[in-house]
């Protein structure tokens, strides 16, 4: 397989969908600003890394969300449109998401 390709494609978001997703960033910032605080506060250690595995199983609920809604209608699309060159690109961003 050749090396991924970032174009300038964009996709309109639904605004349900933009809410959603917007959501779970605005509380993951603030999680990763708890952290910080959590950092400043000489918190022992084990805690600071509780918090930690939160803001990644957070991101990787964004990440799912966001994985689900691509396939569901760039990935169909483009397929259905016989454009085999999205499910190539499907495949570079599970490879990167699962390392």
């Amino acid at each position: 397989m050749g090396e991924c390709r970032h174009c300038d494609k964009k996709r309109v978001r639904s605004e349900e969908e933009l809410k959603s997703l917007s959501n779970r960033l605005c509380r993951i910032e603030g999680q990763v600003r708890g952290l910080r605080e959590m950092l400043n506060k000489d918190v022992y250690c084990p805690d600071i890394l509780v918090q930690v595995s939160a803001v990644k199983a957070a991101l990787n609920s964004f990440s799912k969300e966001l994985l689900s809604e691509h396939v569901r209608t760039c990935v169909a699309d483009g397929i259905r449109q016989g454009d085999d060159e999205v499910i190539d690109e499907l495949v570079c961003v599970l490879q990167k998401l699962l390392k």
